[in-house]
């Protein structure tokens, strides 16, 4: 079956290699589409420029989602499950390919695709040449051409069928999976599987922050998410301290108190990591903090703070004898 056909879009053409099965899909925003691809030079040699099955993974892309090469979501759009195409894309399409091929090819080489990029404005880079790092790509990026894709479709899942990751999500989305995830953290946590409870703590603290980042600090939108915030980064600190990540605990405890002074909880979690990696001062001002703040917390401040003496005279007397041992002279 090759058939060539005019899609309703100026400058591409279309040629089906292998036919699918079922119908057309039905693509909204938040739709994931899976689905490998080969690009090639229009040039005698049909010269391949990139094969997704080099990489061993098929490629996504969520529809909606800014993807750089538009033309992409209409040529996937036309295709069935299964279904195997060629299409031909005038230069007015391709012109960003090598910007998506060079991004594509750093996450395949396990670099980051924004790595070395500098912030342009969309003025500045079509009279602006900068490398890609690779030579054929340049060359594209010099001179846009036709170019071809074969595309093989193999699914496409609506956007409540599939786990989405945190930056693929709306809003109202980000929201909903917030406690979703919390419970999943605290359910884990009696299973004392706290490597997975903190990941999904963490997860859900990136939610929230994406959120943050577009509202005004301090205002009540931003405050109201803080107060989602807060409960989590210490759930996913209790997780870190019983792990023994206690530079991870120190990190974050500190950052929370740099916002709020008043936490007990943080100062507790913070004197606790202090405490284990033997930072006696800063654990013992931690630990006189929490009592004065919360009072209720006095009685586990005071065992804290005998164990936390017992410790230190029990390092103290292991150094001196190390120590000792080291100045005696052989007999």
């Amino acid at each position: 079956m090759e058939e060539t056909y005019l899609l309703n879009v100026e400058g591409v053409k279309k040629k089906i290699l292998h036919g699918g099965q079922g119908e057309l899909p039905k693509l909204q925003d938040g739709s994931k589409i899976t689905f490998h691809f080969q690009t090639l030079k229009d040039d005698f040699e049909r010269t391949v420029i990139d094969d997704s099955r080099e990489a061993g993974i098929p490629m996504e892309i969520i529809v909606g989602k800014m993807f750089k090469l538009e033309i992409w979501e209409t040529l996937l759009s036309s295709m069935r499950a299964g279904e195997v195409a060629e299409f031909w894309c005038d230069a007015i399409h391709t012109g960003m390919y090598a910007l998506v091929s060079r991004g594509m090819r750093r996450i395949a080489e396990g670099r980051d695709p924004l790595e070395g990029q500098k912030h342009r404005c969309g003025m500045g880079s079509m009279f602006d040449y900068h490398s890609t790092g690779y030579d054929d790509l340049d060359e594209l990026q010099r001179t846009p051409q036709p170019l071809i894709f074969i595309m093989e479709l193999f699914r496409v899942e609506e956007p409540w069928a599939y786990k989405r990751d945190t930056w693929a999500m709306s809003k109202e989305e980000k929201l909903a999976a917030v406690p979703v995830l919390h419970r999943e953290g605290n359910r884990l946590v009696l299973r004392k599987e706290f490597g997975q409870a903190a990941e999904k703590y963490q997860e859900a603290v990136i939610c929230l922050r994406n959120l943050q980042a577009k509202e005004k600090p301090w205002e009540d939108g931003w405050l109201k998410l803080e107060n989602l915030v807060t409960p989590l980064v210490l759930n996913y600190c209790q997780c870190q301290l019983e792990l023994g990540e206690y530079y991870e605990v120190l990190e974050h405890t500190t950052e929370l108190l740099q916002k709020h002074n008043d936490n007990a909880k943080a100062y507790f979690k913070r004197a606790k990591a202090h405490a284990a990696v033997w930072n006696e001062r800063e654990a013992r001002e931690d630990f006189l903090r929490v009592a004065h703040l919360d009072p209720s917390m006095a009685a586990a401040v005071k065992k804290e703070l005998k164990q936390l003496g017992e410790r230190m005279r029990k390092k103290h007397v292991e150094d001196r004898k190390r120590y000792q041992g080291l100045f005696q002279l052989p007999r």
